[in-house]
């Protein structure tokens, strides 16, 4: 995301240190002080509040009191807080469509529908049940986003395992990692792929060629390795009981309303139409044609919708432009300048390994921010760009903190009353990440 003129004239005060021979003000180190100190401190706060939610505050609580903190230290001023915010414009309209799809597919049982129907595929076998859910989340993920995988799928999961005597945790485990391997199967299948290629998303035939290889190795070889590391909890069989899962009248208006939208996105995708404003208006569509059958569905929508998601992502557009502020960006651009000086496959590496490390220790979102100004500022191979994009959207694999989306997964969990911890998390992540990221990046165009 280029940093536009205004933003740069926001932070006019923010000048790197004076050169040598030159007195500083004493108002002018305050300022630098304010900024090379205070923005990595907040920064590293706003993520440290996300991950262990003190209080139980929710994590955009903790997003929003980190922009508001860059504010009033003076590491971002109020306008530039405004502009940074309204960067995120193009995301904000995509999160919003895909959680009311999302949403009204969970209401209207479109999601327990399909687990159901897994169930009874799987014939009682937890091994064809692992392998069924996680096709399930593949499509769920290309088609309306890692997030609602990890939201939405989530859960239908767990309550459906909960008619039998299987260990859910293996299935769990699938939604969480099926979310970060499948995320570049199609532009829209997550939000950071906008914010990479700051809303100028390649169209649908040209991502295939990019993607196309490096997202069948991420999905096949996840899928391996989750089943070896996961193979205790997958040995034998299940027995059913309870009422199975129907899909009512509503439900099928639900599910036909959901797949129009999800093919019309895919449509302004291959058409090069800007996906945030088609999302959102997907969104309502489907939003008005199942309200005729079912009156009730706004209500259950505003009032169910994980609409966190966007001052959270808003919070962390702020806490980034702090961090530009304290010369981040400038750190990014040499960094990136540096992986394009080295042979492709060494720079592709370097990138990729940064890049996934950076996610895990930050977040994805504030480091697809970086990169995805960086790139645009120095000039680097294409294929380069396409790297470091896989490692934004699979590197996260590998600890709880590393996306939006394995957020939203645990506090999913964490409702229905299943802890997962982050040491649980991470050894499972380095046997299944760390391979599949690798050969994904050597295999991207």
């Amino acid at each position: 995301m280029d940093i536009s003129p205004a933003v740069q004239n926001s932070f006019a005060v923010l000048r790197p240190w004076p050169k040598a021979g030159l007195a500083p003000s004493l108002g002018y180190r305050a300022r630098w002080m304010m900024t090379t100190i205070l923005a990595p401190t907040i920064a590293v706060g706003t993520i440290a509040g996300m991950l262990a939610r003190p209080w139980r505050l929710p994590e955009w609580v903790w997003a929003l009191g980190g922009a508001a903190a860059m504010v009033l230290v003076g590491a971002v001023p109020l306008d530039g807080a405004w502009i940074a915010v309204g960067q995120g414009n193009e995301v904000y309209a995509f999160l919003a469509g895909i959680m009311v799809l999302s949403e009204i597919a969970r209401q209207q049982g479109v999601f327990a529908w399909l687990v159901e129907g897994a169930l009874r595929a799987a014939n009682g076998s937890r091994s064809r049940l692992f392998s069924i859910v996680f096709g399930v989340g593949v499509g769920v993920t290309a088609v309306l986003s890692n997030d609602t995988t990890a939201v939405v799928l989530t859960p239908a999961v767990l309550t459906a395992l909960a008619r039998t005597d299987a260990d859910p945790l293996p299935y769990l485990f699938a939604c969480a990692f099926v979310a970060g391997a499948a995320s570049f199967v199609l532009p829209i299948s997550n939000p950071a792929n906008l914010v990479v290629f700051d809303g100028r998303l390649p169209t649908l035939l040209s991502w295939v060629a990019f993607f196309a290889a490096s997202a069948a190795v991420s999905i096949v070889l996840t899928y391996i390795l989750l089943r070896v590391a996961l193979r205790a909890g997958l040995q034998g069989g299940y027995t059913l009981t309870g009422e199975p899962a129907k899909l009512n009248r509503t439900g099928r208006v639900a599910l036909i309303a959901v797949s129009v939208a999800a093919a019309l996105l895919v449509l302004a995708n291959a058409l090069g139409i800007p996906i945030g404003i088609v999302a959102a208006g997907a969104g309502a569509l489907a939003l008005a044609v199942v309200t005729a059958v079912d009156r009730h569905t706004p209500r259950y929508v505003a009032h169910h919708a994980s609409w966190g998601m966007i001052p959270l992502v808003a919070g962390l557009f702020v806490v980034v432009a702090g961090l530009n502020a304290a010369g981040a960006l400038l750190w990014a651009e040499r960094f990136f300048s540096f992986a394009a000086s080295l042979t492709p496959s060494a720079g592709h590496v370097v990138v990729t390994v940064a890049v996934a490390l950076a996610c895990n220790l930050v977040n994805n979102l504030p480091i697809a921010l970086f990169a995805g100004s960086a790139i645009r500022s120095v000039a680097v191979a294409p294929t380069l760009v396409h790297a470091t994009l896989v490692a934004v959207d699979l590197g996260p694999n590998l600890s709880v903190m590393g996306s939006l989306a394995t957020i939203l997964w645990l506090t999913a969990l964490r409702r229905e009353g299943i802890r997962v911890t982050p040491w649980q998390f991470f050894r499972l992540g380095a046997v299944v990440t760390l391979p599949v990221l690798l050969l994904a990046v050597l295999t991207v165009r």
